[in-house]
């Protein structure tokens, strides 16, 4: 269930990032209206994705999936527009990612 939660918030990211990178790229970037078409079905394919989740509370997966999107956001920073995180991107996206990670895999009550 791990695999299967980390493989989904991963495809999660990458709809969500891309899409919004598209967007941005389509309208900050002047590289046309298409752009911003692909990256609103990438956007659209974000939400189907987040679906899938087996935790059945929309506000847990959400606020799980955020640091997630942190981690991933800057992850898509450094490979596709050369950014370089210093040492507080860094820790502010492993204190979300170990927040992430409480939410997700905490012991609960039936």
């Amino acid at each position: 269930m791990v695999v299967r939660t980390a493989a989904l918030f991963a495809a999660a990211a990458v709809l969500e990032i891309g899409g919004a990178w598209l967007v941005w790229q389509g309208v900050r970037e002047h590289r046309g209206w298409w752009w911003c078409g692909l990256g609103a079905l990438a956007l659209a394919g974000y939400g189907f994705v987040a679906a899938l989740q087996p935790e059945a509370s929309f506000g847990r997966v959400l606020a799980a999936y955020g640091g997630v999107f942190v981690v991933g956001s800057l992850l898509w920073g450094v490979v596709v527009d050369g950014f370089r995180p210093d040492r507080w991107d860094l820790t502010g996206a492993a204190v979300c990612l170990v927040g992430a990670a409480i939410i997700v895999l905490a012991p609960r009550s039936p």
